[in-house]
């Protein structure tokens, strides 16, 4: 097999790339393969967004258009937006940041209609925050641009998805294949052209689709109907976080014109397999976790899996990618949102599948949730100094379902024995484990912000949908998190099976509480959906629920539609929640009665208003002496022991301790300054090498004067300084 081109199709993401691909082209270039990759989708928006494109926009108007208020406006001030939109483009990929003064000032952008409709920004940036202010506004201009697009050339085309309504629960190929044969337009015509010249580039022998987003698939298919028209011989390979979910039940002969195999679950072993076929050493019966067409039908071919060796798998490479040309688009000020699209996170999997793979909404059934294999820690640190090393980008998103507790404290450890200055965030459930002590050791690694479920924040509908948290642990969880300065966002859910209009109240009032003690500081509403995969949607009769649809199809299957007759009807809530969340992450409306953001009458909350609150003091300190078996984390420097010869007293060495914060003294008897100053120095994580660390167990034996002599210690200023100032207990 000669050159492999793994493609990212248009529009997955403009902020980095996504690692779906970066993350095979490492693997099968560990097994010798010579492979490239190409985001053509970012190429393809380049190409849109650019003097010469906007040319091409405006120029092709239709004649005769209706003149709508988007159009009147982008012909007026046509020579304004062409001369505006390369510097806009410069500015957000971080070459141009000078020009945030002229764009904030109102010098440089033509006022869109969404400029136009913008309120003063000093709430969200302040006086001083001109960098992120000017990068919002000019997402918002190309998001004005996207919408002339929309809606003169491309009614499926939005700023950084193609396709979306047409591919989400498409049970039908036909729709698709409709569209597909439609003569291409504007947006179609970018695609095939980036197409052309990426083929060009690299003459590959293979090409692969990874499809991970509903919004990504039509542009795929566009760009398969091109190498498919120019060059039929190339084979194509079509997978991805869509088809794996979507895709399963396939039998829609007509999608195998644009492409020749599609197949199932990580994809590196597929891969191989058909690479291996291709080459003539592995039969087409043998292909892995594939689809193909067979006599005008669709087979599923589940021949043995290829042994990949020592290849790594859910580790990313970005090499020939353009890393340095992607947006920093700031498109919403919701401040985890904002991670998501704000700076060139690695995405990278701490583990694979998910540890608790037992929530009822999820898509619990399948191998990308249900089969957990975690990466140890040292071999993560090992990956994210590569990635540090192959990019000079030190951010790290940790893409799982749900982070394990203790993987993280194993890499937190990891990462400080190392000296590694990272940043990362992720997505963890709210349990028990996140004690204060573990939530700061994890912010000392790096730690900026997590994410986690709360859902419908009701103690009966989070043991309904088996969540294993709940609402007194969240918040203990969330209040952990914050007072280690890690932000805290929280996913939110309406409309779960059996959910009443009480329980929505609640819910609301209960998340007012958490904006109004601290706790989170971001939050989402997402309206439940049954999927065909998950414990809801193969068992609707416990959760109170009757399916009516949709027909099953030859293309995709997973939404589901149901019947609900014990809840209420809750899309009638939706825009009351998202009112409310959003006031509350301004810090507004939090003394509000909850029931003033609805449109209709709705009951009263039976939550107390300040039972959030109780929960989270009624936590109290730990008793120490219930944490003997924890291990003791010092994040201090060294400790430097003065002899005072000229003090009467027994306390007669002063004892010198460089903490986090700065060095404080304390005089001590000279046993206790040696016995501070070894345990202190055996629970540092930088350069430990193998060595275990101490329990606090261990160290109390050690102690001059033994347990007991601990204890009192214990009460004294020195250690209550130590533990505050980051001598941990995990």
């Amino acid at each position: 097999m000669g050159t492999i081109l793994l493609l990212t199709p248009p529009f997955t993401q403009l902020n980095a790339p996504y690692p779906a691909v970066p993350c095979l082209t490492r693997t099968l270039t560990a097994l010798g393969y010579s492979v490239r990759q190409a985001d053509i989708g970012l190429e393809t928006t380049l190409r849109l967004f650019s003097s010469d494109g906007l040319r091409r926009v405006l120029h092709a108007v239709p004649a005769g258009s209706a003149a709508s208020p988007r159009l009147s406006w982008a012909l007026a001030m046509a020579d304004r937006l062409i001369d505006a939109i390369d510097p806009v483009v410069r500015y957000l990929q971080g070459l141009d940041p000078t020009l945030a003064h002229q764009i904030c000032h109102h010098r440089l952008l033509p006022e869109s209609p969404r400029l136009q409709r913008l309120e003063e920004l000093d709430w969200a940036f302040g006086t001083l925050g001109i960098t992120d202010q000017a990068r919002h506004r000019c997402t918002l201009f190309l998001e004005d641009l996207a919408d002339l697009v929309t809606e003169f050339h491309a009614p499926l085309y939005r700023f950084s998805r193609y396709g979306e309504t047409l591919a989400t629960g498409a049970t039908r190929f036909a729709p698709i294949a409709r569209e597909l044969a439609r003569p291409p337009g504007l947006v179609e015509s970018f695609i095939g052209e980036v197409v052309e010249k990426t083929l060009k580039q690299y003459r590959p022998d293979l090409i692969g689709f990874s499809v991970p987003f509903p919004g990504t698939l039509l542009g795929a298919l566009r760009a398969a109907r091109v190498i498919k028209h120019h060059h039929p011989e190339i084979p194509i390979v079509l997978g991805g976080g869509f088809v794996n979910t979507e895709l399963r039940e396939l039998q829609a002969p007509a999608l195998f014109d644009l492409v020749d195999f599609v197949t199932l679950d990580d994809g590196e072993e597929p891969l191989v397999a058909i690479l291996e076929h291709l080459a003539g050493v592995r039969s087409r019966e043998d292909l892995c976790r594939t689809f193909v067409r067979h006599r005008g039908t669709v087979r599923f071919l589940r021949g043995p899996t290829p042994d990949l060796g020592t290849a790594p798998k859910g580790f990313p490479s970005f090499e020939g990618l353009p890393t340095r040309r992607y947006l920093a688009i700031l498109d919403l000020l919701n401040p985890t949102h904002r991670l998501w699209s704000d700076g060139r996170w690695h995405k990278l999997p701490l583990a694979h599948g998910c540890y608790w793979k037992q929530c009822a909404f999820c898509d619990t059934t399948l191998p990308h949730v249900a089969d957990f294999r975690p990466t140890p820690a040292r071999e993560l640190a090992d990956r994210m100094e590569r990635l540090v090393a192959e990019t000079g980008q030190t951010g790290f998103h940790f893409v799982d379902e749900a982070a394990p507790p203790a993987l993280l404290r194993h890499l937190a450890l990891e990462i400080l024995q190392r000296g590694l200055i990272v940043s990362w965030w992720g997505n963890v459930r709210f349990e028990r484990a996140y004690t204060p002590d573990l939530c700061r050791l994890l912010a000392a690694s790096g730690c900026i912000a997590v994410t986690g479920g709360l859902e419908v924040a009701s103690d009966r509908l989070l043991r309904l949908m088996n969540k294993g948290v709940t609402v007194e642990q969240v918040a203990r969880a969330a209040a952990a998190f914050t007072g280690a300065s890690i932000m805290v966002h929280a996913y939110l859910m309406y409309g779960f099976p059996s959910q009443t209009l009480q329980e929505i109240v609640d819910a609301l009032e209960r998340v007012r509480q958490l904006f109004d003690e601290g706790l989170i500081q971001s939050a989402f509403w997402h309206r439940f959906y049954a999927t065909a995969h998950s414990p809801v949607g193969r068992n609707p009769a416990a959760f109170g629920i009757t399916l009516t649809g949709p027909p099953r199809g030859d293309f995709a299957w997973n939404d589901l539609e149901y019947r609900d007759s014990t809840g209420c009807d809750a899309d009638l809530f939706g825009p009351a929640l998202d009112t409310a969340l959003y006031h509350y992450m301004l810090g507004e409306g939090l003394d509000r009665d909850v029931r003033t953001w609805f449109d209709r009458r709705v009951p009263r909350p039976r939550v107390s208003r300040h039972a959030i609150r109780r929960m989270v003091t009624q936590l109290g300190d730990r008793d120490e002496r219930t944490e003997t078996k924890r291990h003791l984390v010092w994040l201090g420097g060294r400790v430097v022991i003065e002899a005072d010869s000229s003090s009467r007293s027994r306390k007669n060495h002063r004892v010198h301790i460089a903490g986090p914060g700065g060095t404080r003294t304390f005089r001590q008897t000279g046993p206790v300054a040696r016995w501070l100053q070894a345990i202190l120095d055996q629970s540092r994580p930088r350069g430990r090498g193998t060595r275990a660390y101490l329990t606090l167990e261990e160290a109390s034996r050690r102690f001059p004067g033994g347990e007991k002599g601990l204890t009192a210690f214990a009460d004294g200023p020195c250690w209550r300084w130590l533990r505050e100032e980051g001598l941990l207990l995990v």
